[in-house]
């Protein structure tokens, strides 16, 4: 149901207001040395579901095969990216991890944001700078390693037409030098929720989340990871079109 121009509006300040306090509780907390891992977990936590209230989102996760992360074992969840409810719909899927997300550089550069993802262990990436991303990419592996379930936009940014696009190779790259298990989630639904290129939303809309068998990244190597990306983007597709 399309929402009123006023209630987008509430939804979208309420929404940012949201966002900002728990960045700034997350940044405080960081610098006092308080912003440990089972405090950003259930912050998060809090963060998604008000958010996906907001908006009065109803979801539902489709988990065949049981698929859940494996403690001690590197860990990437890669979506397909086509809305900005993408995040907070993921955090449902496995809402007993820590989970944190691959955010763009540019938002360590908002006030509070930027200091409170840092806070809450949330890594950035210079999607301009190949290099950059590179290092970036890196400081993503060691935190895999210390046991943050990481997610990942598979394509890099949002698509403009809810259609799934081509993946990008640093993810892969980072799986695979971290001998990764890539847990596969396709998103249904959540384009819908406030389509690219407009500010109004759309209230009470059903999302899916299918959750898709694990892959095992060590399985592959540098030389052959073409196979591994045309594996995950095939079963991307067969996750939101099946």
């Amino acid at each position: 149901m399309k929402a009123s121009k006023l209630r987008s509006l509430w939804i979208t300040v309420a929404a940012s207001f949201f966002t900002g306090y728990y960045c700034f509780l997350a940044s405080v907390r960081g610098f006092c040395g308080k912003a440990h891992r089972g405090w950003v977990d259930k912050t998060i936590r809090t963060w998604s579901s008000r958010l996906l209230k907001l908006a009065r989102v109803n979801y539902v996760v489709v988990n065949p095969h049981h698929v859940e992360p494996k403690l001690g074992q590197p860990t990437i969840i890669m979506s397909n990216h086509s809305s900005l409810y993408d995040i907070p719909v993921s955090f449902k899927t496995f809402p007993n991890h820590s989970i944190r997300w691959l955010a763009k550089k540019e938002l360590s550069q908002v006030p509070f944001m930027g200091r409170g993802m840092v806070a809450a262990e949330c890594p950035f990436i210079d999607r301009k700078n190949r290099h950059q991303a590179i290092k970036d990419l890196n400081a993503a592996k060691r935190l895999l390693e210390s046991g943050i379930i990481m997610w990942i936009a598979a394509e890099g940014t949002r698509s403009k037409d809810g259609r799934l696009a081509d993946f990008k190779k640093g993810p892969f790259i980072t799986a695979i030098e971290a001998k990764a298990t890539i847990i596969l989630i396709g998103i249904r639904g959540a384009f819908n929720i406030i389509p690219a290129k407009t500010r109004h939303f759309n209230i009470n809309e059903q999302v899916e989340i299918h959750v898709g068998k694990p892959i095992d990244a060590s399985l592959y190597t540098l030389e052959n990871k073409e196979e591994l990306i045309k594996k995950a983007h095939q079963e991307m597709k067969a996750l939101l079109e099946s």
